[in-house]
């Protein structure tokens, strides 16, 4: 078992090398033009630079504002929406067509019509935002609560729970995993779905840095946006993934 563990590690780590090798040699070797394919270190020199000057943390934090607010607003409603629905089944009959309406609407398709609606500011980019990382968590939400085992509700009755009491110490424990869970994957389409709206309608953000540095040829500055975006991604993704297995453990725990 320890062995297999130390492969895959070293595997993690060969990988990458052996692709940054072949990025090298493609660059250097490949007769390849740096408009197309800058070099490494010509991508590393660009972002020692714009982090030296600030411009990747002031596109960096715009973008991370973009991205709370329209994913606390979504956290909210949908988890609120996801409970109200999986509690009274004729609310959820009644809003279903315009629910999978909604759903099945790609958000990025609906940026014309919200600049329309709403200007050319920040409210757009966190709506786009918000319509995006909505429906994972709805729907996660809404799962759980109908998943938790129907024998509570026996338990509640025969301890004279009230509405509120049976919400506070059945409902919301047994479905707070899976709500956790819909939380991390809609945070994930937030962050994704903010970098489109971005590179169509901003003048900031990292979305923005990668449309704007593409159209003046600086594809080296374009590789920096790109990798900023994958690592803040992945690191923003391991720290809730770590949070949602914390928060899990200590409500099994509890139980």
């Amino acid at each position: 078992m320890n062995m297999h563990r130390s492969l895959l590690r070293l595997l993690s780590l060969v990988i990458p090398a052996a692709l940054l090798a072949a990025w090298w040699l493609a660059a250097h070797k490949g007769g390849i033009s740096p408009v197309l394919l800058p070099a490494p270190e010509a991508v590393w020199a660009s972002f020692a630079r714009m982090a030296a000057d600030g411009s990747l943390a002031a596109h960096i934090g715009m973008s991370a504002m973009r991205t709370m607010a329209g994913f606390l607003l979504a956290a909210a409603f949908g988890i609120g929406c996801g409970v109200w629905f999986a509690v009274r089944p004729a609310a959820a009959a009644a809003s279903h067509l315009v629910i999978e309406f909604l759903r099945l609407t790609p958000p990025l398709a609906l940026i014309p019509v919200l600049i329309l609606w709403l200007g050319i500011d920040e409210a757009p980019k966190i709506a786009i935002v918000f319509l995006s990382s909505f429906f994972p968590i709805y729907l996660s939400a809404l799962t759980a609560v109908k998943g938790i085992d129907p024998k509570l509700a026996e338990v509640a009755e025969l301890l004279h729970f009230t509405p509120a009491e049976k919400f506070r110490m059945l409902t919301l424990p047994g479905a707070l995993p899976g709500i956790l869970a819909g939380l991390r994957m809609g945070f994930g389409y937030s962050w994704r779905a903010l970098v489109g709206a971005e590179l169509i309608a901003a003048s900031s953000g990292l979305g923005f840095l990668i449309t704007e540095s593409s159209e003046f040829g600086k594809t080296d500055v374009v590789f920096v946006g790109i990798f900023t975006i994958v690592v803040l991604g992945v690191a923003a993704d391991a720290l809730i993934s770590r949070l949602v297995s914390a928060l899990s453990r200590r409500i099994s725990g509890a139980q």
